[in-house]
């Protein structure tokens, strides 16, 4: 049998796995909907359980010895989740443009992450898990203010590199004209 086996009866594993894989959800989520980004709360919170659910499921079979199945399921899960952030990219980017513009990349990507971070809660991969979550946080708000206050676009350096350029040449000719 294996270590990571939870009994379909051990209902404080069970919830506090999945409580805690709904918190953690909800934690991302919130700092999205703050944001004002289309997936909040709710639609975080509910990736975060139901990647947790699908990589228990495994762990509820008592003579469950073979890491492959726990593997094609977390292999199941990302590509499911990843849908859905394709989805998500291509709701926001569907729009009556001349020039269609990509939005919702890093909204996929959390969603991607708070996925893993379900999968991982579902394994009792604390350490992991909490981890995780802080580093996303400090990446989704951190990163965010580091680029406001240097007044740099980090999507898009070659658009800053060229910003840079046009400055120089401009204050260059100025230079020319005063001799």
């Amino acid at each position: 049998m294996n270590s990571s086996f939870i009994s379909a009866n051990d209902w404080i594993s069970l919830t506090i796995r999945l409580t805690f894989a709904s918190l953690v959800g909800g934690a991302i989520g919130w700092e999205r909907q703050m944001t004002g980004r289309s997936a909040g709360i709710r639609t975080y919170m509910l990736i975060s359980l139901g990647a947790a659910m699908f990589v228990m499921l495994p762990l509820q079979i008592p003579d469950f010895s073979s890491a492959n199945a726990l593997s094609r399921t977390i292999q199941g899960v990302a590509t499911g989740v990843g849908f859905i952030g394709a989805g998500l990219i291509l709701q926001q980017s569907n729009q009556l443009l001349s020039k269609p513009k990509i939005k919702g990349l890093t909204s996929a990507a959390t969603i991607w992450v708070t996925a893993a971070l379900g999968a991982a809660i579902g394994c009792g991969l604390w350490q992991m898990s909490l981890l995780g979550t802080i580093i996303t946080l400090v990446i989704l708000s951190g990163v965010k203010k580091l680029k406001k206050s240097l007044s740099i676009n980090l999507d898009y350096p070659h658009k800053s590199a060229l910003v840079r350029s046009q400055n120089k040449i401009e204050n260059s000719s100025d230079l020319s004209q005063l001799h």
